[in-house]
């Protein structure tokens, strides 16, 4: 799923900033990992990548990369959990463009595991499933040793994931065609970082929603939309200020949440299809202060509090803040 944004700076033409967001897979097996590799038409063509792929309108990470697995490499697989989030931009100046990709990398398992007879490899193959997936997007999928991995060109977020050397790929390794296919007006896809944000005597911070937003009134975890080109655990540190005036650390990530809204109420008061993807940090305020709204939270924040357990189970919350603390309490 795409969202874009155009900016005109000065007299110059459009510079066109997009978002997406992906869903990769980590499988290991009897010290191997299953790795694919992008044909022509993938997103890079010739370098080596864990399974995945950008998610569809209002579909869900986690059955994204179940699917994306199974079209690439014909496997079956089952979501863990989640590992990681990171982002990264690839620019195109042909086309003035600037692609930002949020990443979700599950750990996955499959259910009765590869074959360890050496059968492995030959078991994974690129898929032709119901989005087309064939040589020409993904050519190769194989499991491999990691020590044989380290030798191929890999993704950096691949080289991250596995723990190699993480080394850039040329300009020329991304693909050639149109990385911005038009995108449909009536839908949008936002991704945020929010945050479980708790200080040393367990009291956790929440914030209200402002009139006019969204769910006026409901208390909410902090955080919010991150910018173009900017890690999701840096942003939340930004929302976090912005919001509710304190300086934390990110000490886990607890997960995702899907939102999809088919008829959300657009900023010219028309329906939009709304599909949000929120990733879930736990956060500590080492050094907790008042609870203080900046002017940088933009008027979508009415107040903020720390409260206790007890204290936060009784607000109005919003739909996220539930699942956060419904987490924390178990």
């Amino acid at each position: 799923m795409i969202n874009r944004l155009w900016v005109r700076s000065g007299g110059r033409a459009k510079v066109q900033f997009t978002r997406r967001v992906g869903a990769y897979g980590l499988v290991r097996d009897s010290g191997r990992v299953l790795v694919v590799r992008d044909g022509a038409e993938g997103e890079f063509p010739g370098a080596w990548r864990l399974p995945g792929g950008a998610l569809g309108h209002a579909e869900d990470p986690e059955r994204a990369v179940v699917r994306e697995v199974a079209e690439q490499a014909g496997l079956t697989v089952a979501v863990t959990r989640l590992l990681a989030v990171v982002a990264d931009v690839a620019t195109f100046p042909e086309s003035k463009g600037a692609l930002h990709t949020d990443r979700l990398l599950f750990e996955l398992s499959t259910p009765h595991g590869a074959s360890s007879d050496g059968s492995g490899p030959e078991s994974a193959r690129p898929g032709d499933g119901v989005r087309g997936v064939g040589a020409e997007l993904v050519d190769q999928a194989c499991w491999l040793p990691l020590a044989e991995v380290a030798q191929l060109p890999v993704t950096p977020f691949t080289a991250e994931a596995l723990g190699l050397p993480v080394t850039p790929l040329p300009p020329t390794a991304h693909r050639s065609r149109d990385p911005f296919p038009p995108q449909h007006p009536d839908r949008r896809l936002r991704f945020g970082a929010y945050g479980l944000v708790t200080d040393p005597a367990g009291r956790i911070l929440l914030t209200q929603i402002a009139e006019g937003y969204p769910g006026a009134g409901l208390w909410h975890l902090p955080g919010g939309g991150t910018d173009h080109g900017e890690q999701p655990a840096t942003g939340l540190l930004r929302e976090l200020v912005e919001e509710g005036g304190q300086v934390g650390r990110v000490v886990e990530l607890l997960g995702v949440n899907n939102l999809h809204n088919p008829a959300a109420l657009g900023p010219e008061g028309r329906p939009l299809d709304w599909h949000g993807v929120r990733v879930i940090y736990r956060v500590l305020v080492d050094v907790p202060t008042d609870a203080v709204v900046t002017e940088s939270a933009g008027g979508s924040t009415a107040r903020a509090g720390w409260f206790t357990r007890d204290e936060a189970t009784d607000l109005p919350l919003s739909d996220i803040a539930v699942v956060a603390i419904g987490q924390s309490g178990r």
